[in-house]
């Protein structure tokens, strides 16, 4: 019988499904954390339902590094989910705060918690968002890839990254948006007429997770196949179609421009990274570049630090510790000049410096 296993944001899109898919598995214990107490009391009530009792619900913040560390110490998990995080752009493009708080200091105290226990793996759920981007939600999540990356140098447990594009039917995403205006009459609003998203069904993507997990040695970012993008605006009047209406005679379809942070067309890869194929033929590995592990590790922990004191320039330190990081439609593209002059008076646009904060 496996040791027991925790999951993060257990209550969430993925969380829940990897809480159900484990479920049917060997495991002594499966340990659901989540700060979203009536969401986690559904999954709780899902679980007793069909006859499953090896699982202790807990509400918890992730961002309580001694609540954590009690948990960990009663429970002692032997493999960590964590798919804990805040995810909406435009949300998080007014929030860097938060964003910083729950996304890398959240990350940070669980993987350094999940180190100080010698847990065997530590599988972190990321997005396509953190590659190049254009958001603070995207660069967060970026970050904290790179911090769990520069802890697998000095760690015993196994730190393993999976990254990948929307899922159908998440919370907060197009089609129970597109749904519900439907079911209102319309219209159906979308923020660009090319936007293009790719897609994944919920238990796919937790399969796969589970998949990256278990075949991780430790340091990986595992890329999904996606497939073929999905151009939103065919997305929208396809199901117009399907609900039995017409476009434009029953419900039409309002283009509303891009949000802030948002991007046209979302990306899986960094600049500079090539991929190896993996026995699985939807997962792929990221071939990357080399950090400057102490050097990083460092400046993400001054990042949580100076966060505490919700400085306004904030996305400014984030944005020097990303070269490739470029606000779109957003407030925070006035700094990239700033950060451009920065980064050239310390030389880290040089290829010689580029591994102290290359794509990972």
């Amino acid at each position: 019988m496996e040791k027991p296993f925790l999951i993060t944001g257990a209550a969430g899109s993925i969380g829940s499904e990897l809480v159900k898919q484990l479920s049917f598995f060997n495991v002594k214990e499966l340990i659901l954390v989540d700060q979203a107490e009536s969401a986690l009391y559904d999954v709780q009530q899902d679980l007793i339902r069909n006859g499953k009792h090896n699982f202790t619900a807990i509400v918890a913040d992730i961002r309580d590094a001694i609540r954590m560390d009690n948990i960990f110490q009663e429970h002692r998990p032997t493999l960590v989910f964590h798919a804990a995080a805040y995810k909406h752009v435009p949300l998080m493009e007014k929030s860097p705060y938060e964003s910083i708080k729950i996304n890398v200091n959240g990350t940070k105290i669980l993987a350094d918690i999940s180190s100080h226990y010698n847990v065997k793996k530590f599988v972190f759920v990321s997005t396509d968002k953190a590659v190049n981007p254009t958001s603070v939600m995207g660069a967060t999540k970026r970050i904290a890839e790179m911090y769990i990356s520069c802890l697998q140098k000095e760690s015993k447990t196994k730190f393993i990254t999976t990254r990948f594009g929307n899922v159908l039917g998440s919370n907060g995403s197009v089609i129970p948006l597109f749904k519900k205006q439907i079911e209102n009459g319309g219209p159906l609003t979308l923020t660009h007429k090319e936007i293009t998203r790719y897609f994944m069904t919920i238990p796919e993507a937790s399969q796969l997770v589970l998949e990256a997990g278990t075949m991780g040695k430790g340091g990986e970012i595992f890329i999904f196949d996606m497939g073929d993008s999905v151009k939103i605006y065919d997305l929208a009047k396809n199901m117009i179609k399907l609900s039995g209406l017409r476009y434009p005679e029953d419900i039409d379809i309002k283009i509303t421009g891009l949000r802030p942070g948002e991007k046209l067309y979302e990306e899986l890869l960094a600049n500079g990274e090539n991929t190896l194929s993996t026995y699985h033929k939807k997962i792929m590995i990221s071939k990357t570049r080399e950090l400057d592990y102490a050097f990083v590790k460092a400046q993400i922990e001054e990042l949580c630090i100076t966060n505490r004191f919700q400085n306004s320039n904030i996305v400014i330190k984030m944005k020097q510790l990303i070269p490739e990081y470029k606000s779109n439609n957003s407030d925070f593209e006035r700094f990239d000049k700033r950060v451009q002059v920065y980064k050239k008076s310390k030389g880290i646009l040089s290829s010689k410096d580029h591994k102290t904060y290359g794509n990972l």
